[in-house]
């Protein structure tokens, strides 16, 4: 696949189902690359692929998945012993390997949600950031169980994603009301809970997401609140921010805007630290923020 084709795969994708993250969107992309590819040699194939992903870490779509996902997906791959191996007789098992590891990931939210909606219980309110696909699978499961709850949403600026979730849940029969994203710290007082989930989670436990979800937790911590994060383990990322300005500029803002004075821009997202974390829910199970580097080394192994 060219380049142009590989983006195309990508974007059409993000584009035509809105449930689809992209860090998944990104792992069908090298999945489909990896079975076109003509490469000679296992060396070049591994080239074509990191070539691969910094096309698709050049849209305007979220980063920090992109570049957690596909980390794991070439460790994962390439974990069969290729020695002695033709290169097509390679291919063929690191396809097969690859699709092991895409059908495990499409699981992994359902388990996350298993894992959070026990911690959701009858009568609670629950304050969330902006629109997350694991945070509303996790309430829908919890209005399966018949527990009656009710949900504070922010409306999330730039994009308003919060009132895309607030309709997605007004939709699943979920009671959910829309609040401006700087009466966080007024309706604090109000929630037993708040639940986020993550375009990333750093070596150090702490999460990079949308916007204005530091700040949250900040009140959240000032208010003595649980601030519950829910995430699939292959947003897990080799990085370790220390503060705001630490955070890579390719996570921050979008691709089409790293040429221009960042200074005047408004980023995307926000590193959260793990201090003011309570607990991440993952299809790994239930971790603490000093949890986290743990089992990235067990992913990584």
């Amino acid at each position: 696949m060219e380049k142009e084709e590989v983006q195309e795969f990508f974007t059409n994708i993000l584009k035509n189902d809105k449930e689809v993250s992209a860090g998944i969107a990104a792992i069908r992309t090298l999945l489909e690359f990896l079975e076109h590819d003509r490469a000679e040699t296992i060396q070049e194939l591994a080239d074509n692929l990191k070539v691969a992903i910094d096309v698709m870490t050049k849209t305007d779509y979220p980063t920090t998945a992109v570049v957690s996902g596909s980390e794991l997906f070439q460790r994962f791959i390439t974990l069969a012993v290729l020695d002695n191996q033709t290169v097509a007789k390679s291919k063929q098992i690191m396809l097969h390997r690859g699709t092991l590891f895409f059908n495990k990931l499409m699981a992994a939210r359902g388990k996350v949600a298993k894992e959070a909606a026990d911690f959701i219980s009858d009568k609670s309110r629950i304050l969330c950031h902006s629109r997350s696909r694991v945070v509303l699978e996790t309430m829908k499961k919890a209005k399966a169980s018949n527990v009656r709850f009710e949900v504070f949403v922010t409306s999330s600026f730039p994009d308003c994603s919060g009132e895309e979730m607030a309709k997605d849940l007004n939709e699943a029969g979920i009671p959910c009301t829309v609040i401006l994203d700087s009466a966080m710290g007024y309706v604090m007082e109000q929630v037993d809970m708040v639940m986020v989930g993550a375009e990333g989670v750093a070596e150090s436990g702490g999460i990079i997401n949308k916007i204005g979800s530091y700040t949250m937790a900040i009140c959240a911590k000032a208010l003595n609140k649980p601030f519950y994060v829910l995430v699939e383990s292959f947003k897990f990322a080799r990085v370790y921010p220390l503060n705001q300005r630490d955070l890579p500029n390719k996570f921050k803002y979008k691709a089409s805007m790293l040429d221009k004075d960042l200074s005047k821009e408004h980023p995307l997202v926000d590193y959260t630290p793990p201090a003011y974390i309570t607990l991440l829910f993952t299809d790994l199970g239930t971790l603490t923020p000093s949890a986290v580097s743990d089992e990235l080394i067990k992913l990584y192994l």
